[in-house]
């Protein structure tokens, strides 16, 4: 067979998996309330200017620095927003969970994304033209204002994490990351397991410390029989201490 002829293939068979995946996903607006702000016309030609795209674990959705010409909705997954810092060290700023909406901010003040977005685990997610959203912003009231709510809890959150990564010592922080974690994601059928199995680097990432200092404060967590660690799986066995010490710093 002819190589162009195999690339046709090819092309065919992904464009009936993208749509195969598509039909499966929930439109947007039964995902997030954000989206149930257009009018039905609005909505109905939301459908044609979305698509479904596809990562693989720590495939970056976009750099920073990057021109910002996607907005996302998270359908599946977990994603990592961080910035890169002195001798590539990462700093992680938010941790998304299904439904969450990222890429936005950069989009509406069109300027470059600030801070790089990759996958935590494989990822499914709705992506939208920067064009369209801020066509939809000028068009429809509400949900300029729905988008301006969220800016600003935004806004709040980055704010507060801000401080207390500068103010708190690093007990502090790494409580304030774990229960972060459970607040995001929630614990297994268990009621205790923490429902995200996070690489040490990345809880140290979050934490603004060492990796080599998240690991020891963590084994300090467990001796104090407020945790217990298996590996990458952390059960809270006292949550009431761990916002103790968080609120304390």
């Amino acid at each position: 067979m002819h190589i162009w002829e195999k690339f046709t293939i090819f092309a065919k068979n992904l464009t009936l998996h993208f749509m195969e995946q598509s039909e499966d996903c929930a439109p947007l607006w039964e995902l997030n309330p954000i989206w149930d702000t257009l009018t039905e016309q609005q909505k109905a030609t939301l459908n044609n200017q979305i698509e479904v795209v596809h990562y693989n674990k720590n495939d970056v959705i976009h750099y920073d620095g990057d021109s910002s010409l996607y907005m996302w909705t998270l359908i599946s997954g977990k994603v990592r927003i961080y910035k890169e810092g002195i001798g590539q060290r990462q700093q992680i700023i938010r941790l998304l969970k299904p439904y969450d909406i990222f890429g936005y901010r950069a989009v509406i003040a069109g300027e470059p994304y600030n801070s790089s977005a990759s996958a935590f685990e494989p990822c499914v997610a709705y992506r939208l033209n920067a064009d369209y959203f801020n066509q939809l912003i000028r068009e429809n009231g509400n949900f300029c204002y729905a988008i301006m709510l969220m800016m600003a809890k935004d806004l709040a959150i980055s704010e507060i994490r801000t401080v207390n990564l500068t103010q708190k010592h690093i007990r502090g922080r790494l409580a304030e990351a774990l229960i972060s974690l459970i607040d995001k994601y929630g614990l297994e059928t268990d009621g205790k397991t923490l429902a995200m199995l996070l690489p040490r680097e990345d809880l140290a990432n979050m934490s603004n410390m060492t990796t080599s200092n998240a690991i020891r404060t963590l084994s300090q967590f467990a001796d104090e029989e407020l945790i217990e660690v298996d590996g990458r799986h952390i059960r809270i066995l006292n949550r009431e201490e761990l916002e103790h010490i968080s609120r304390m710093g």
